[in-house]
């Protein structure tokens, strides 16, 4: 039975300020093949989901999109469904052997060219205890609101997807949903852009 997670710790009203899309950047971090075939199917299931929604609404909504991966001729390229959403927001797939994307080098010139610069980032993928989290805590210390989908990442076992994300939460991000984001994002309903998007929601 997985271990369940310790209460919250108190988030500060700064850490809950409305979250606008052109000021958030979503970062999804090595979404791979290879090391996607070892992750527990539900996970892996709603890791997919929460991704391609996010990135569809952050293409939708004016959100720039940046994706990871690591080692791709180890771990293969990025999952097909999720690599088809990230071609059609035009995001850039940067490569690397750093754990944290903040370590690398090409990651970090995409992330200058981002204009206006970012206040917010929405980081998914996987290993949540892995790159996701030391992704989350190097934008958290950069002084990014980091916001880290409970749904948006995975971990091969329950007990280190549950670390990850308590290790997120301590280093200052906020535990959320990908449906919190993106109805965030939209502020009301009614618009063409809640209609496309509430399509993939249910």
């Amino acid at each position: 039975m997985p271990t369940p997670m310790p209460p919250p710790t108190p988030l500060t009203p700064t850490a809950l300020q409305r979250l606008d899309p052109s000021a958030t950047a979503l970062v999804v971090v090595d979404v791979q093949e290879k090391l996607a075939a070892a992750m527990p199917a539900p996970q892996l299931e709603a890791l997919t989901r929460a991704a391609t929604l996010l990135i569809e609404a952050a293409r939708r909504l004016g959100a720039p999109v940046l994706a990871t991966e690591q080692y791709p001729a180890g771990l293969g390229p990025t999952l097909r469904p999720i690599a088809d959403r990230l071609a059609q927001a035009s995001a850039p797939v940067i490569s690397k052997v750093e754990f944290s994307a903040c370590d690398a080098a090409e990651f970090d010139r995409a992330w200058a060219k981002l204009a206006p610069a970012p206040r917010a980032a929405v980081v998914v993928g996987m290993e949540a205890h892995v790159c996701v989290y030391q992704t989350a805590r190097d934008l958290a210390a950069r002084g990014m609101l980091v916001h880290v989908p409970l749904d948006g990442v995975a971990s091969r076992r329950d007990d280190h997807r549950l670390a990850g994300l308590d290790l997120c939460r301590a280093a200052g991000a906020t535990l959320t949903t990908a449906e919190t984001i993106v109805f965030d994002w939209l502020r009301v309903a009614g618009t063409d852009d809640f209609k496309h998007l509430a399509k993939l929601i249910r």
